[in-house]
């Protein structure tokens, strides 16, 4: 059993930056590879970043690559989402997961954290 709490959302300006953060409970978060998704009001949920069990292979939805960076820090079961160059489009409820494989798959991730809301200013 993994339990997520995401953090570091917020509001923020076109063009600007935010970190967020998932902590994950347990002692097997190493185990699992980690993901964010986000949903906006009224849209599908949407892949945005996966990093395998190790931190060596991250992958990136298209609508975000080059400017979010995931990644993980396995020592304090940790996995984080830098975010830059923000738009207005961005703007959603962002969501931290674990699944016991690397995917960008959501039907695949187990655990899900309850979200923190992230909102681009124009």
């Amino acid at each position: 059993q993994v339990q997520l709490a995401e953090s570091g959302g917020g509001l923020v300006q076109a063009g600007g930056s935010l970190s967020l953060s998932c902590a994950a409970s347990g002692r097997t978060f190493s185990t699992y590879a980690m993901g964010w998704f986000r949903q906006a009001p009224g849209k599908e949920r949407e892949f945005v970043a996966a990093i395998s069990e190790g931190g060596r292979f991250t992958y990136y939805g298209n609508s975000v690559k080059g400017r979010f960076t995931i990644s993980r820090d396995n020592a304090k079961n940790t996995v984080y989402l830098q975010m830059n160059s923000l738009k207005p489009e961005d703007t959603a409820v962002y969501y931290c997961a674990a699944a016991g494989t690397y995917t960008f798959t959501a039907t695949r991730y187990n655990y899900w954290g309850q979200g923190t809301q992230v909102t681009v200013s124009s």
